[in-house]
């Protein structure tokens, strides 16, 4: 009898492990570095999925970016929702969101001056506390909105990733349809 319970035990515990080998983690998650792209001049990323189970599904994507150069400084957060299309490794990516902005320039003050009609001289000042990336922002905070169109390349189990994307962006001051970004990274 108990060499039954014991062949018993030994058959099933085989048959688990068997179905563990053969049940692959998908890898629904990522986490990258993006040159130009949502994130504007550069951004890490992570990136997941809302459906644990399916690679073609629709996700989020959430990143940090920005630089500080002679007193000037530049921060964005993107955050996006996009959904993968295809099969295997290879994916269509479609997404939309925005992408928030903080920015410290240095104020400049200029003067132009002229002869009116009247021959008097007139001197206007002028100031500058804007900045622009692509398209002029006005303020700091700001958001622009952001569409991302591209190819990912992101292996099922995990692994290398990357991603090659063209990002329209647009806000109040107009749209740039010709921005791009490349992204390099990690999916598990």
């Amino acid at each position: 009898m108990k060499r039954l319970i014991f062949g018993l035990l030994f058959m099933v515990s085989i048959q688990f492990v068997q179905a563990q080998e053969t049940e692959a983690k998908l890898a629904t998650q990522s986490i990258y570095m993006e040159l130009g792209g949502p994130g504007l001049p550069y951004s890490f990323n992570y990136d997941f999925r809302f459906d644990k189970t399916r690679m073609d599904s629709w996700g989020m994507r959430v990143g940090f970016g920005g630089y500080a150069v002679d007193g000037d400084s530049f921060f964005s957060l993107p955050v996006m929702v996009n959904k993968l299309y295809g099969k295997g490794n290879h994916f269509f990516e479609m997404g939309f969101g925005a992408t928030f902005l903080a920015f410290k320039t240095s104020y400049y003050n200029y003067q132009s001056c002229y002869y009116d009609g009247n021959g008097n001289y007139v001197c206007n000042t002028y100031s500058d506390s804007g900045t622009s990336f692509i398209l002029d922002i006005d303020s700091s905070p700001s958001i622009m909105g952001v569409m991302n169109f591209g190819y990912r390349r992101m292996p099922t189990d995990g692994g290398f990733m990357w991603k090659v994307n063209l990002n329209p962006i647009f806000n109040n001051n107009g749209f740039w349809p010709l921005f791009a970004g490349i992204g390099l990274g990690y999916a598990f």
